[in-house]
């Protein structure tokens, strides 16, 4: 059982979505998704600077576009499409749409609002995030519940990140637990906890306009690895998840049980596969960052 995987935010570098646009009809592709999503995502991709790039409200757009070009390539390309799909944090969105969960323009519009109602939740009061590596998962949390930080991502593979309080993730790094590591990160605010709740309630309102549609491969759900048959319910958990912790570990657990045999990452690509070469040793995983990566994934596609 061959899986495709989306990124989320963080994961976009400068001009990464120029060698992209060389495709054939790319760039009208995006451009529509621009217009859904209320973003330029053409200059986002191609022109605009790091600092311009992370901000929420273009950030999560942008990736899930990136995402879905890639996907849409991916299918143009191999034998036979993925079997199943996920998506970690703002990559559900693009999971949702590869699985047939939501139109292409519904899940643009739909990150749209929801990229700029983060951005708003995170202007309220200030906060960050940052990742911690290795260490006891145990002693981690234990470590995060003194400081009232919040477990925003259980990534598997070592790593948790970090949510709250600037005052407190800088006390976190000043003494971390024993054999770990903190990394600060470039984000605007702690995504995927309470801090977020403002935001859930935006993009509820904006999901009940939508008719999704029960997905048409398998689908996993970051709130605990399983498997979604629903599309209500994908779409439902989708919006909790906004303030509710990405386990992504437990995503990677259920695809070792449902037999998952290699793992392409679209694009921006290499966070995921990085996790999962990680967890799920010995599991063939492909990145797709450029064009140039098609070829080794639908070879995957077609072993």
């Amino acid at each position: 059982m061959i899986i495709a995987v989306f990124p989320g935010q963080g994961s976009q570098t400068p001009g990464f979505l120029s060698p992209w646009l060389e495709i054939d009809g790319a760039r009208e592709r995006l451009a529509a998704a621009s217009e859904a999503a209320g973003v330029d995502l053409v200059a986002a991709g191609t022109e605009w600077d790091a600092d311009r790039i992370r901000d929420t409200s273009v950030a999560q757009p942008l990736i899930v576009a990136a995402g879905l070009l890639s996907w849409e390539a991916l299918l143009a390309a191999a034998p036979s499409p993925p079997a199943g799909v996920a998506g970690h944090s703002v990559g559900e969105v693009a999971a949702l749409v590869a699985s047939g969960v939501l139109s292409f323009d519904d899940g643009m519009r739909l990150v749209g609002i929801r990229g700029r109602a983060m951005a708003d939740a995170a202007a309220l009061e200030q906060t960050g995030m940052s990742a911690v590596l290795g260490g006891d998962q145990d002693a981690v949390l234990a470590r995060l519940s003194e400081l009232d930080l919040t477990a925003a991502n259980h990534n598997g593979g070592g790593q948790i990140v970090a949510a709250g309080a600037p005052a407190a993730l800088a006390e976190l790094a000043a003494e971390p637990p024993k054999g770990t590591r903190v990394i600060p990160l470039q984000v605007a605010g702690a995504f995927h906890t309470r801090y977020m709740v403002p935001a859930v309630e935006t993009l509820r309102t904006a999901a009940a306009d939508l008719k999704p549609a029960d997905p048409a491969l398998t689908l996993w759900t970051n709130h605990d690895g399983a498997t979604v048959s629903g599309g209500r319910e994908a779409l439902d958990l989708l919006v909790a998840q906004v303030a509710s912790p990405v386990r992504w570990d437990l995503c990677m657990a259920s695809f070792a049980e449902h037999g998952v045999t290699g793992i392409i990452e679209l694009a921006p690509a290499g966070t995921l596969t990085g996790l999962a070469k990680r967890a799920l040793r010995g599991v063939p995983t492909v990145a797709v960052k450029t064009p140039d990566d098609l070829a080794a994934a639908a070879a995957l596609l077609g072993a």
